[in-house]
């Protein structure tokens, strides 16, 4: 297949994939060849009679493999957002495939040997990666023996397998279970384009009526503006159903397996290996900080369960919670959610809001390119310059969802920055936004809103990285330091300087009211109570099934899952009726399938960092950024020198140090969530 588009760098801007000279059958034969041409360059490695230098092996190594990053990174991204039943029979056939590839790489004693006796530079980022590549080997397995590295073969290609069955049964099982109304009276609150998109969401799928498509998290977008309680219950029941005939057992097993692995590395529990590598240090660092703060967030969300019942006058289970919470947010803070939609349809906010707050803070600017195609519908290509118009790289976007896409929102990467290898970044931003049938803008609400700017912020990480080595580039970070960044930029959603902006009535023109922003403001810390618990629910769900020892793994069984996750629940304080947790674990694609098992707790971990952070960030003059541009430019400029540009090639919690001139401090978090007496 000589004219197979992935088996050499694409000749577009950046090297963005030819999306369009790409089909379905190029796949198989571009990673069949990718992981031969590695093995080989790793051969030649091992095989050349001088000694090893930095150059002939860690550069060597650093290198290698580009073949196969180009095909992983085109196919593992519309997988995501395009799946077909072709797609997943590929993915079912190369996953234990790039498992067994992967462990020929770090298993390999020779290579292991050669990269210890060569000598790095001494210039930092290069010390730093020869201390990274020798604790990843041995974390790996390089250091065991024979039978233990067969052992961790086997159970590497299993997990493989099953994560992939994990991420396809949640896919079916959400599309399967999108729930179909018959009478659009049942969409009662919706707007008359939400119906009309329900309906189009029904043709896609070839149902009759109207079908809304269900989401990642237990609790659906929808549920907060539903004005008819069966509808309501309805979605949340789907919702709640997802994996539960068919991920049970998966997902057991992955728990045996990752526990039966971390022992034979050398750990008490599969937790323990994950964050050994992570800014948190230790499982137990990790598990203190979920549960010092379950108690006050629970009791937080009993007392705004509380005012819930009062105000729907009968009891408010997790069907009917976000609808009056929406009610009650209405009534006592004059936040009319429906109405503040209206101010951010969403080019507005990607074009004068999010693209707007990254020139001011960092100088640079973001165009379309209409020359450049992406893979699907909607999906639209941006370059980024810097102020001096240098080329910095490629930005995609993919707000729209499609039955074809998974759910959920992130960022991720076709092409990575490297000096080595002269590459510039090419990332790309996904979410699962409903798009009006009409043809016009959403309007997002202000979790979207905040979504939006969240992901951005990983964007940005990737595309302001400037290292020297690709293992060290971007996002290539922990779990719980990758969130840092992106978390930061959703700061500047709401800020004065960024809002007045962007924030224009979609009908009349007008800016956005003071005394909506003022309400936005008050009404801030009302449902962090439910939000707080929520999350914190699903990370010690996490932290619980990671922590397991592997005789405590193997006494469980399918059977035991919602009895695991309630004891769990309830040993830490955060067991509150009508509440469920952000996900289950039946649905728990982050942990099952998606790189962040025993690594949910992350986004609370750096969410400190944020809090802290943006206080700093603040401070630069005490009246804030919107005061002056030039102190929001030098804010941006420190905080990209210290933190976007260097990827993994510092370490995490110096650069936050030197950002912010001491250690981080957990207090600002607590008053942004109102749990200052928790700690």
């Amino acid at each position: 297949m000589t004219d197979n588009p992935l088996f050499s760098p694409s000749s577009l801007p950046f090297e963005l994939p030819d999306f369009a000279a790409i089909r379905t059958e190029h796949y198989l034969p571009a990673f069949e060849r990718g992981m031969r041409l590695q093995r080989e360059e790793i051969d030649a490695i091992c095989a050349n009679p001088e000694p090893a230098t930095w150059e002939n092996t860690v550069e060597a190594w650093e290198r290698s493999g580009r073949d196969l990053e180009r095909v992983a990174a085109v196919f593992f991204n519309l997988h995501g957002t395009d799946s077909s039943p072709e797609m997943d029979e590929i993915a079912a056939e190369v996953a234990p495939k790039l498992a067994a590839h992967a462990d020929s790489l770090y298993l390999n004693k020779e290579l292991y040997q050669r990269i210890k006796d060569a000598t790095p530079p001494e210039d930092p980022e290069s010390r730093r990666l020869h201390d990274h590549l020798l604790r990843t080997f041995a974390r790996r397995g390089a250091e065991l023996s024979e039978e233990e590295m067969a052992r961790v073969r086997e159970i590497n290609a299993r997990l493989s397998v099953l994560s992939d069955a994990f991420g396809r049964n949640l896919l079916a099982d959400t599309r399967r279970l999108a729930v179909q109304f018959d009478d659009p009276a049942e969409l009662e609150g919706f707007s008359p384009s939400r119906i009309e998109s329900a309906a189009e969401d029904a043709k896609a799928l070839g149902k009759e009526g109207y079908v809304i498509p269900l989401e990642l998290p237990s609790v659906q977008q929808a549920q907060s503006s539903l004005d008819n309680a069966a509808s309501r219950a309805k979605l949340y029941a789907a919702s709640l159903k997802r994996g539960a005939e068919t991920n049970g057992e998966v997902l057991v097993e992955m728990v045996q397996l990752r526990a039966e692995k971390a022992k034979l590395l050398g750990y008490a529990s599969h937790a323990d290996y994950v964050i050994a590598e992570e800014t948190a240090g230790s499982a137990e660092a990790a598990r203190k900080l979920l549960y010092d703060l379950a108690p006050a967030a629970a009791t937080n969300a009993v007392n705004e369960h509380k005012l819930l019942v009062e105000a729907a006058g009968e009891d408010v289970d997790g069907a009917d919670w976000p609808y009056w919470e929406s009610k009650v947010r209405a009534r006592d803070y004059q936040l009319d959610e429906g109405e503040l939609r209206k101010y951010f349809p969403l080019d507005q906010v990607l074009e004068k809001g999010v693209f707007y707050a990254a020139k001011r803070l960092y100088g640079v600017a973001v165009e379309k390119r209409n020359d450049l195609a992406g893979y699907a519908d909607g999906v639209d290509v941006y370059e980024v310059k810097e102020e001096s118009g240098e080329p910095i790289g490629l930005f995609l976007t993919d707000y729209f969802g499609r039955p074809s896409k998974r759910g959920g929102a992130w960022m991720s990467g076709f092409v990575e920055q490297s000096r080595l290898l002269g590459t510039k970044p090419v990332v790309i931003n996904v979410m699962g936004l409903t798009r009006p049938a009409d043809g016009s803008q959403p309007l997002l609400n202000l979790d979207e809103l905040t979504t939006v700017f969240h992901e951005f912020g990983h964007a940005l990480h990737g595309l302001l990285t400037d290292v020297c080595y690709p293992t060290f580039s971007g996002t290539n970070v922990p779990r719980d330091y990758v969130e840092f960044p992106s978390q930061i930029n959703e700061n500047w959603a709401l800020d004065p300087a960024v809002v007045r902006n962007y924030a224009f009535h979609v009908d009349t023109g007008e800016p956005i009211p003071q005394e909506l922003l003022d309400s936005i403001e008050v009404a801030k810390q009302f449902g962090q109570g439910f939000a707080t618990t929520e999350y914190l629910a699903a990370a010690i769900i996490d932290l619980a099934w990671h922590s397991l020892s592997p005789k405590e793994a193997a006494s469980l069984s399918a059977a035991d899952i919602d009895a695991f996750e309630a004891h769990a629940l309830e040993e830490a304080g955060i067991d509150v009726a009508g509440l469920a947790p952000r996900y289950r674990s039946t649905y728990f694609n982050h942990v099952f399938a998606g790189g962040y098992s025993a690594g949910y707790y992350s986004y609370l971990w750096a969410e400190v960092l944020d809090a802290d952070g943006f206080d700093w960030f603040r401070q630069v003059e005490a009246a804030g950024l919107g005061s002056s541009p030039v102190a929001a430019r030098a804010a941006g400029r420190r905080f990209r020198e210290l933190v976007l540009s260097r990827g993994a090639s510092a370490d995490y919690n110096q650069a936050f140090e030197n950002l912010r001139g001491r250690e981080k401090d957990v207090h600002a978090l607590l008053r942004r969530r109102g749990l200052a007496g928790a700690m």
